[in-house]
């Protein structure tokens, strides 16, 4: 991240985090405390080691990580993470190959350590413990819906029904009311997905079984514009390292960190912020 985008960041968080001095010590400035959780969330270092970096111990590193977390929940997750202007992002997958599509949805998992309590719901496909983070992407790979938190074993089509979105979606109030036609058949703004979820008027799916050259093209364009979901977690776990770990975190706070990570995720994009890929 580079200092103008840190210093911004800094300015937005501000109100939540700045901090008085006491009698026993000064406290924190807004800026170390994000720099400790940056540097925290971006790699696998412990907390002991990021103390060192930081000449604090690791409880400190702890506490800041939670409060810039919680900060960035409070005043950006809802400005940041947002549906975004529809018509360009129809645009953006049209140009893609898919028309009138609003997003693409998929799910991945986030490891972490063996909780105390229902363990065994934990457990993913993969056969170890993880949280399901289940989002929207647009056609720049940001995030414009997240639902965070779910335990590993949950399947996608469920969280998905499960959530506030889906019942936006259902009452038809999350997009503009926007269709076009296609051969005789009018097509509403959908949403597109892998075999995993259910078929619905406004999520599409790809074709399954013995496909002619029409439905190969189909499924091809379907997964081209699909993929920009998939592209979204790998950037969102390449550049906050973190996630690519198991989380020492408590159940409680690891969809806190998780959510935080995607709003500095989609600020990173659209500053246009790079980061070293291995």
């Amino acid at each position: 991240m580079r200092r103008a985008t840190f210093m911004e960041l800094c300015d937005l968080l501000s109100p939540a985090l700045k901090c008085k001095d006491t009698k026993m010590r000064a406290a924190l400035t807004v800026e170390k405390q994000v720099a400790i959780a940056l540097w925290k969330l971006a790699t696998s270092d412990s907390y002991r080691s990021v103390g060192n970096q930081f000449g604090v111990c690791k409880s400190t590193v702890g506490a800041a990580v939670l409060q810039v977390a919680n900060a960035i929940i409070d005043q950006l997750l809802s400005r940041i993470v947002t549906l975004g202007n529809v018509q360009t992002i129809v645009y953006g997958f049209n140009a893609l190959g898919f028309p009138n599509c609003g997003k693409a949805i998929d799910g991945t998992h986030i490891p972490i350590l063996a909780p105390e309590h229902r363990g065994g719901q934990y457990i993913n496909c993969k056969g170890y413990f993880s949280m399901v983070l289940q989002a929207l992407v647009d056609h720049k790979e940001r995030f414009t819906d997240i639902s965070v938190g779910w335990l590993g074993k949950v399947h996608d089509a469920r969280i998905f029904r499960n959530s506030g979105l889906f019942e936006q979606l259902q009452e038809g109030t999350y997009f503009p009311d926007q269709k076009i036609t296609v051969g005789d058949v009018e097509m509403p703004l959908v949403i597109l997905r892998d075999p995993a979820f259910p078929l619905m008027p406004w999520l599409m799916k790809p074709y399954t079984g013995t496909l002619d050259s029409s439905k190969e093209q189909f499924n091809y364009r379907l997964s081209k514009c699909r993929i920009v979901v998939e592209c979204a977690f790998g950037c969102l776990k390449a550049r906050w390292r973190s996630l690519l770990t198991w989380l020492d975190l408590s159940t409680t706070n690891i969809p806190i960190v998780i959510a935080a990570s995607c709003v500095l995720h989609n600020i990173c994009e659209s500053k246009g912020e790079t980061f070293m890929v291995g």
